[in-house]
């Protein structure tokens, strides 16, 4: 492993961009059957498919490996033929900002020229990498950044995956053959919360996550990650049974009239409607709990009833509820709940038998916080007002 790069408050990376070859077909993010029908397809002779899906898959994502010429447990020609037709391509990394806590933010470029943020958030005990799904976002939740954003595009799965494995080049954690074993992982856990509503791109999710939590490469458990969603109840049970992660959904408020304007996919499906698909969720993906997000503004959703409220809508449910301290962004409609306001309304979901950890706030400093994801060349020009409207404020 690399020794870790000391933390420098906006300390930011540039780095050239790297061209693509063009006319080949990318690896990265393709499925075992997906790549062995790839593999077929450019001449692999099928009784041999199976054999080469492993060998090319644990060069790729145990190992890390991009050039095929150095894949060296397979014959010269085959790797002629892979280099002809194919390339192991990721994301091209822009700009690397490390905050004061530590905490990395990564602007990626995608194809197209556009541009998503990765976060990756280190701890004592593990290290939690946040990954984006989409370009900008559809649902314009109002305390959210991202969502003043427009939606340009969906991720592909490639581009999913390749935010985990840009990052793994950044940290220095692919293995060194030859060298001795070591079982840390500076990124242990990843959660779908970047930009974007996962489960309004569900198959490249699915897709990359199947690549993620595959054994023989990235290997990360599907109990070590974690889907955000805001509630797109049709997908759901669908992510479950397809997927079957940890489930986290923004919650953010306990009667509908406020969730309409803070997440407005409410009106589409009311909180209700959601906690009747919720309840389900855990039996069908072997699950221990649901997180509740809840997002922390004063004088909107932070009072002694709100907290009563949310234990009994969520009775019967297993769960855990995260309390987040408001991120502010500039032209932010809304303002942190007081800390003391915060504590009293964690107390009262703490002695209702649920666990309330209250987030701390990391990456403040880079705009790298929970709800602070934004693209630069995405931005658009909004004033306070504007957002304020659009809210409903």
């Amino acid at each position: 492993m690399t020794a870790p790069i000391a933390p420098i408050t906006q300390d930011v990376l540039t780095i050239p961009r790297k061209l693509p070859e063009g006319g080949k077909q990318n690896l990265v993010g393709l499925t075992r059957d997906q790549l062995r029908d790839t593999l077929i397809a450019a001449g692999t002779p099928e009784r041999q498919a199976n054999m080469r899906v492993g060998q090319v898959w644990q060069w790729i994502y145990h190992w890390g490996v991009r050039d095929f010429a150095q894949m060296t447990n397979l014959a010269k020609d085959y790797r002629s033929l892979l280099a002809d037709n194919f390339v192991v391509d990721l994301p091209e990394l822009v700009t690397r900002q490390i905050s004061a806590d530590g905490t990395r933010k990564y602007l990626v470029r995608i194809a197209g020229g556009h541009e998503v943020e990765v976060v990756y958030i280190p701890e004592e005990t593990r290290g939690t990498l946040c990954i984006s799904s989409q370009v900008g976002c559809t649902l314009t939740c109002s305390f959210c950044h991202t969502g003043t954003q427009k939606l340009v595009r969906n991720l592909t799965a490639g581009e999913i995956v390749g935010q985990v494995m840009l990052a793994r080049d950044d940290l220095g954690e692919w293995p060194v053959p030859g060298a001795p074993k070591d079982e840390t992982r500076r990124i242990s856990n990843v959660v779908l919360m970047g930009m974007g509503e996962p489960l309004y791109n569900f198959e490249n999710v699915r897709d990359a996550m199947k690549v993620v939590m595959d054994g023989e490469g990235l290997s990360l458990s599907r109990r070590r990650i974690t889907l955000s969603t805001s509630g797109i109840v049709p997908e759901i049970a669908r992510a479950a049974e397809e997927i079957g992660c940890l489930l986290a959904v923004s919650f953010h408020a306990t009667t509908d009239a406020v969730r309409d304007k803070l997440v407005p996919v409410n009106k589409k499906w009311n909180i209700e409607t959601l906690l009747n698909t919720l309840r389900d969720y855990p039996r069908l993906s072997n699950s221990e709990r649901i997180t509740f997000e809840y997002v922390m503004l004063k004088g909107v959703n932070d009072t002694d009833a709100d907290a009563k409220r949310l234990v009994k809508l969520i009775q019967g449910i297993p769960a855990k509820i995260n309390l987040i301290p408001f991120n502010e962004w500039p032209g932010a409609p809304y303002e942190r709940s007081d800390w003391e306001r915060i504590e009293a309304f964690a107390d009262i979901v703490y002695k209702a038998g649920y666990a309330s950890p209250i987030r701390t706030p990391r990456g403040e400093d880079i705009m790298a916080a929970c709800g602070q994801l934004k693209s630069a060349t995405e931005r658009s020009r909004k004033s306070r007002a504007e957002i304020a409207a659009e809210a409903g404020l």
